[in-house]
């Protein structure tokens, strides 16, 4: 990292939720060196308590917490908000069900990660969603869509796509890429499905997203969940 880039996460206040304490202590220990760690707690009741003193700028939270209701992480979501409305939530946990992503996003996590994730890969997950980004596993995209996804389809998401002046900025194979890379598919998934080079979908993803002025897939994703883009 550069110094202005320690400079800034150095100002980024982290809380740790998790009720496993060595494997809290072992994310404490890697998040150190780059985040000011302001709290920390292992149930509900003590996690809403923590945010509430502690307002971190974000929340990493384990989704299967005790305690409370017995609601876990989208529980202390729902919960804490009100009272530290300025915080981001990113959930990390062991758990990739579409149950426990569709519960904590539509709770207002703006990120999911799994437990899988690399130390590097944490710290710049946090880094994203301290910036305002979403962040999440791309394999999670599916149920990060579904989460979203407060209509049925066909009701009138069909005549909203019709219609959507940014959609039909993009050709039928752009927005045949963008529909795979928006459900979580990787970029060689996404050739192999339509028969085409990783090279070519590579292209296609780099003009979907100048056209529709997005900076990433995590981004792209949002955006289809938006306009109910299965």
């Amino acid at each position: 990292m550069s110094g202005q880039d320690e400079e800034h996460t150095a100002r980024t206040r982290i809380a740790v939720v998790d009720d496993h304490e060595m494997f809290r202590a072992g994310v404490i220990a890697t998040l150190t060196p780059y985040f000011d760690i302001v709290g920390q707690a292992a149930d509900v009741e003590s996690s809403v308590m923590m945010i509430a003193d502690t307002k971190p700028d974000v929340v990493l939270l384990d989704v299967h917490v005790p305690g409370g209701n017995g609601g876990g992480g989208a529980e202390i979501l729902t919960t804490s908000q009100p009272l530290s409305p300025s915080s981001a939530f990113l959930a990390l946990s062991v758990s990739d069900s579409a149950q426990d992503v569709g519960a904590v996003i539509r709770a207002g996590a703006r990120g999911y990660v799994t437990k899988t994730i690399t130390g590097n890969e944490l710290i710049h997950s946090i880094e994203q969603v301290a910036d305002g980004y979403a962040v999440f596993s791309p394999k999670l995209a599916g149920f990060v869509l579904s989460a979203f996804q407060g209509a049925p389809a066909g009701a009138n998401g069909a005549d909203e796509e019709a219609h959507d002046d940014e959609l039909d900025r993009l050709s039928t194979r752009e927005q045949e890429v963008m529909r795979l890379i928006a459900r979580g598919y990787t970029y060689k998934e996404a050739a192999a499905e339509l028969f085409i080079s990783v090279k070519t979908v590579e292209t296609h993803v780099s003009s979907v997203l100048r056209k529709l002025q997005l900076s990433n897939r995590n981004e792209l994703t949002l955006w289809a969940a938006d306009r109910h883009i299965v």
